[in-house]
């Protein structure tokens, strides 16, 4: 039996007054076996940490974390320091044990501050806001603008990976991969355990457990089903040059050099005529098969016949090709 992966870091936790773990920031991970106690490396956050409470609540401490990256979650720490790793593009979407994560992460009200615990947030801005007004009185102040009350930050409060554009930074989560050349332009959206593995373009969603290959596009509104929402356990993927039209969705993957038209939305359910030529000019009847049967398979164009409704899928020789320019980030 062969030892399992293991990744270790120091991180800057943010411990609320309940002693929860609301964050965990790693600068830097390592992949392999930590080193001893007395080996390791200075954290170098003395300027940044400090025990005691501050107006928020909360604590700054270093904490020093191995994860077993094919075992269960552990606790917050190891969480963050997974998604870290994803973010880093130290570990690809869907090759790192995360069960049970949502039960390790807390639920955070996130700020320009930084984190705050949910439970007395009201009273912890007053705080800050007394506070801020002793520091430098008769100043305008930076009022505290709550970003969004969820158990997952925005990457790059945490990782700001090279060579890639970010639109609109609360629609990528910390774990999101994101490889260079990739733009996530202002509508786009990444879940954290997903991604692109190579130069994409992302102008809709790209959910959880999702990855998007070299050289394909995400059009505006478009979206690839992922597996939080109580779907099947089946992780779909998009190939490489490949396009998912504008407001068109797909329940299945796709392979390489493949289109999905504008509004059209396949699922596995979905009944799909398969379109031959030779067939239709001899007068013989078509094909129709479920998406299923198409998951992953290349070079198919899925339209809806604009004449008799029907779903086809059509061969398609070529893939098709992202603005070189545009995306030499």
């Amino acid at each position: 039996m062969s030892e399992s992966r293991t990744a270790w870091g120091w991180g800057l936790a943010s411990v609320d007054a309940a002693g929860n773990t609301l964050d965990v920031w790693y600068p830097q991970l390592t992949c392999g076996e930590a080193p001893a106690e007395t080996s390791r490396p200075n954290h170098n956050f003395d300027a940044l940490a400090h025990a005691e409470t501050d107006a928020r609540g909360v604590r700054r401490l270093p904490v020093f974390t191995v994860s077993k990256l094919d075992e269960p979650i552990e606790d917050a720490a190891d969480a963050y320091l997974r998604l870290h790793l994803m973010s880093m593009r130290l570990a690809k979407p869907n090759t790192l044990n995360l069960d049970g994560i949502f039960g390790k992460l807390n639920n955070v009200v996130w700020t320009n501050y930084g984190p705050f615990a949910v439970e007395d947030f009201a009273l912890r801005k007053l705080d800050v806001m007394a506070a801020a007004a002793q520091t430098a009185p008769g100043l305008p102040k930076v009022g505290i603008n709550v970003l969004s009350v969820d158990k997952f930050p925005r990457m790059i409060d945490y990782v700001v990976p090279t060579g890639v554009r970010i639109g609109d930074a609360d629609r990528v989560r910390l774990g999101a991969y994101l490889s260079e050349g990739t733009t996530v332009m202002h509508a786009g959206f990444v879940n954290f355990n997903a991604g692109t593995l190579g130069v994409s373009m992302v102008e809709g969603r790209v959910s959880q457990g999702v990855v998007v290959g070299n050289g394909s596009d995400i059009g505006g509104g478009a979206s690839i089903m992922g597996t939080l929402s109580g779907g099947g356990k089946l992780k779909n993927s998009i190939g490489e040059h490949s396009l998912l039209g504008a407001n068109a969705g797909i329940g299945i993957s796709l392979g390489d050099n493949c289109v999905v038209e504008a509004g059209l939305y396949v699922t596995a359910g979905t009944k799909v005529t398969i379109y031959d030529k030779a067939k239709v000019a001899a007068g013989e009847p078509l094909e129709t098969v479920k998406g299923a049967e198409l998951s992953g398979k290349d070079n198919i164009l899925f339209i809806r016949n604009s004449v008799n409704g029907r779903i086809e899928a059509r061969y398609r020789k070529t893939g098709i090709e992202l603005n070189e320019k545009l995306h030499k980030n």
